[in-house]
């Protein structure tokens, strides 16, 4: 976001105005996710909050937004409540979570053949999203899940959980994980010698499995919105991009930052067409008829409208393949 940002305010803000990022850490919970909700409108004043984090603390801080005429904008969540019920002032770019693992694991189904099939969830919004895609895929299909097994948030241990489903017989795991999670449970299987198919979604579409997880974690399946970028990407302009990026933070780009990065272009791009006076009327009204065509990273295309909030409700099949992530398929619908 401060890369996307910079370049912004270099380039001569939108309309002479500069764009200034506030941010608060809620450390994932949603208490401390109200208190930055109240701090970032009570001291900073902020005009839209774009590209809050997680299911659970976005649920908690946006009625504070909604109610102060702030708009909740991209929250790195592809939890259906980020758009629906219809809200003036709430708008998501990603698939949903209900949707990618409904169109996943059909897709894997239909393949693959499977006859048994589980899912290990988190309690909360999110988990409960995931497990209920799923189970839409497989009504679908008219199957059932074989075996359902949760998590507390917070959790570092699932041995029990997958002794379960192994019990089960499992053959693939629909999975409502994020980082951590998803290592764990993978990894736990493995020691066990179970060998099932892992299915996630976005929430644990990143380089940290494979990096903290090894190569146990090859194979895995998980749906993404975007190729996931890497110093030898196909692309020049990625290439470039990951450049800038690792000169700038010293560091290498993860696809947090590519969200970060495109956050801050949907929001420009809105509020340079709202023109120079803006409003959060103005900014409203641009978003409803706002189209971004793909980027360089493969991201489909987004496009609002007054009755649609969801920018695109597709996503790729996505695998692990030498501790690399590689998309198999381009977006899919069923």
């Amino acid at each position: 976001m401060r890369m996307k940002i910079d370049e912004v305010n270099e380039s001569g803000g939108i309309h002479g105005r500069k764009l200034k990022l506030v941010v608060e850490d809620h450390g994932y919970d949603p208490k401390k996710a109200v208190l930055a909700a109240q701090k970032l409108i009570q001291k900073d004043r902020i005009f839209a909050v774009v590209g809050p984090i997680g299911t659970p603390t976005a649920m908690a801080g946006m009625p504070i937004y909604l109610e102060k005429n702030v708009p909740h904008l991209f929250p790195l969540s592809a939890a259906r409540q980020m758009f629906d019920p219809l809200h003036r002032l709430k708008y998501s770019g990603f698939a949903t979570y209900y949707e990618q693992i409904r169109v996943g694991l059909k897709r894997l189904v239909k393949e693959k053949g499977y006859k048994k099939v589980c899912t290990l969830y988190q309690d909360d919004d999110f988990g409960l999203e995931i497990m209920r895609g799923g189970e839409q895929a497989l009504k679908e299909l008219n199957m059932t899940y074989t075996e359902r097994t949760t998590y507390k948030r917070g959790a570092t241990d699932f041995s029990s959980q997958v002794q379960k489903m192994q019990g089960s017989g499992c053959e693939i795991v629909a999975l409502g994980t994020i980082i951590r999670e998803t290592i764990g449970t993978i990894a736990t299987a493995r020691k066990l010698g179970w060998n099932p198919d892992f299915l996630g979604t976005t929430a644990a579409y990143l380089d940290l499995i494979h990096k903290l997880g090894g190569p146990a974690m090859n194979g895995m399946y998980t749906m993404g919105t975007m190729n996931y970028p890497y110093a030898d990407d196909p692309s020049a302009n990625v290439r470039k991009w990951y450049a800038a990026y690792k000169e700038k933070f010293k560091e290498d780009p993860n696809l947090s930052a590519v969200y970060g990065y495109q956050f801050i272009t949907l929001f420009q791009t809105p509020t340079d067409k709202a023109g120079a006076n803006l409003t959060v009327d103005g900014l409203v009204k641009a978003l409803d008829s706002l189209v971004v065509p793909r980027d360089m990273f493969g991201a489909d295309e987004v496009r609002f409208t007054a009755k649609n909030h969801l920018g695109t409700n597709r996503a790729k099949l996505c695998q692990i393949q030498n501790q690399k992530w590689v998309c198999l398929t381009d977006y899919i619908t069923d």
